[in-house]
């Protein structure tokens, strides 16, 4: 995921580099590489100074770059947009679906410490963890979504679209682990393909690796990672395997134990953050004679009470179908449960489902009853929700089915790649890499000591750039220069995405999304250069509406 300071960075560091080499044209293009090592003015057969050569060079760099800085800055991108990974017009799409949980309501953050605190409290209690666990509190900036999970090794990482780890992001318990180690440890930096999670992300079948693409999963990984770091400081054998199922069991059991819903019920306001644009986005659905369906893992009485205070008591008449206790992406594949429907008190009925009624709420079932019973199939639907694997995934691979993922992270990852500080460094870093990719003809010794500078600049600059979102692990969508393994999956299973549903009131019902088109590695870079053609995602141009 590049946001348009960064595409707009990106080819400023080429146009950087074409000007140091005068010009970007067939003419400089040729120029051999005799001519590239002896510096323009130096006369031949005389030795020329490399030292005082390249860092001329550096500087004209700089200049070059901070001179890009301000244009860059004229087309920030609007954290409310919404962004295409696959063209897909609003005026095909008839029938509108919907997750509960991160897609129609958003949680504050004390509902994370909630699951933290009520999961380390079972594994103390059901599953006899030393009660000394209990000072570890959770911390909503240790960890991001998308990271992996080796559960032998017992270490958390961050992971690119080639299966290569990221360096850095190693940690076992709550201590970063040395490249060194790691790199002996998987003997390089690569992760086997029989090594990784299966395809809904989860460790089976002789895979060691569990993917973590659920918000709900940010306490799960917090609450590993410090019971780790307790049974490592205090020198405590144990099998990782273990822990790993007693963290998993404890965080599921929050949810199976009805204690978080619960608790969400008992104190909504502090719970739920209240948004009029959920049914905003609703209205604006149904004025427009859109259908509109909601299937959620949650069960019954807890949608209701939080649809009633984020949408209000009527909260059913906008659905032709709503579809509790789900069990996605079950949901999606099993034919053999049938639906049941739920009265009023939240009693399961046994009659026999031949229609699926407005204003009912039912329960489990699955999807090709449902397309049966409804008729609803095809790229007229549009389901959105927040797990790309859950959600998303056999809908579009499976069933056609367009699908819109819902971001949280997207909004304040934007806001960073806004500012000033994030574009400077990321210009002058791109700048940086094309300096070191032009200047590492000269082999000679001097020359090698000054771009061995440069290098340890650039990986300083890669961890600057990491820490402006999470010190730990860095950006959700980027590894140094990689695509993260999470966003090569949201990219395949989702035709466009943004950080809630309040993105589409922007938008028009028939308005067409176009990705953008952004160069191969065998491209001119020019096409990075322009801002998009819709001029919505840029900040500005929203701003001025």
């Amino acid at each position: 995921m590049a946001s348009a300071a960064t595409a707009v960075a990106r080819g400023a560091g080429a146009r950087a580099a074409a000007a140091l080499r005068g010009g970007c044209g067939t003419a400089a293009r040729g120029r051999s590489r005799a001519t590239l090592a002896r510096p323009l003015g130096t006369a031949p057969g005389t030795v020329p100074d490399m030292k005082l050569y390249l860092w001329e060079r550096y500087r004209e760099a700089k200049r070059s770059t901070e001179e890009l800085v301000p244009s860059i800055m004229s087309n920030l991108l609007n954290p409310d947009a919404i962004f295409s990974n696959n063209e897909m017009s609003l005026s095909d799409i008839e029938i509108y679906g919907f997750d509960y949980d991160y897609t129609l309501v958003f949680y504050s953050k004390h509902l994370h410490t909630l699951i933290f605190n009520a999961a380390r409290d079972l594994l103390i209690n059901e599953h006899r963890y030393p009660v000394e666990i209990r000072k570890y509190e959770y911390d909503p900036n240790f960890a991001i979504r998308g990271l992996h999970y080796d559960v032998q090794r017992a270490v958390l990482m961050k992971i690119d679209a080639f299966h290569y780890i990221q360096l850095g992001t190693v940690y076992r318990g709550l201590s970063v682990v040395p490249d060194e180690e790691v790199i002996e440890m998987y003997e390089g930096s690569h992760v086997p393909l029989e090594q990784m999670s299966d395809f809904y992300g989860k460790s089976s079948h002789g895979n060691t690796m569990k993917q973590f693409m659920d918000i709900f999963s940010l306490p799960e990984m917090t609450l590993l990672s410090c019971v780790n770091e307790y049974f490592l400081k205090n020198n405590i054998d144990y099998e990782p395997v273990h822990l790993y199922k007693d963290v998993k069991d404890s965080i599921r059991d929050v949810h199976i134990k009805g204690i978080m819903y619960r608790a969400i019920e008992a104190d909504i306001e502090k719970y739920i953050c209240y948004a009029e644009q959920t049914r905003a986005v609703l209205a604006k659905l149904a004025d427009h004679g859109k259908k509109m369906f909601l299937i959620t893992n949650s069960p019954s009485s807890f949608v209701d009470k939080g649809m009633r205070y984020i949408v209000g008591k009527d909260w059913r008449d906008l659905f032709d179908v709503v579809i509790v206790q789900a069990e996605k992406p079950n949901f999606f594949n099993d034919k053999r449960r049938p639906f049941r429907k739920v009265n009023e008190k939240g009693v399961l009925l046994w009659d026999k489902i031949h229609k699926l009624q407005k204003g009912q709420i039912y329960k489990q079932g699955n999807l090709y009853e449902f397309l049966k019973l409804t008729g609803w199939r095809g790229s007229k639907v549009l389901y959105f929700g927040d797990h790309i694997y859950s959600d998303l995934a056999d809908l579009t691979l499976k069933h056609g089915w367009r699908t819109g993922a819902i971001i949280p992270e997207l909004r304040s990852e934007l806001k960073i790649m806004n500012t000033e500080q994030y574009i400077q460094t990321m210009t002058w870093l791109q700048t940086l890499t094309g300096l070191l990719e032009q200047m590492q003809v000269h082999r000679d010794a001097e020359s090698q000591l000054v771009l061995q500078e440069w290098k340890k600049e650039r990986k300083e600059m890669r961890e600057m750039t990491k820490g402006f979102f999470n010190a730990q692990f860095g950006s959700l969508f980027r590894t140094d220069q990689n695509p993260t393994y999470f966003l090569r999956r949201l990219s395949r299973f989702a035709d466009i995405y943004m950080a809630s549903l309040s993105c589409l009131l922007n938008y028009d019902v028939s308005h067409t999304f176009y990705p953008r088109r952004t160069p191969l590695q065998h491209e001119l870079p020019a096409w990075s250069d322009r801002p998009p053609a819709a001029g919505l995602p840029l900040l500005q141009e929203a701003q001025a509406k």
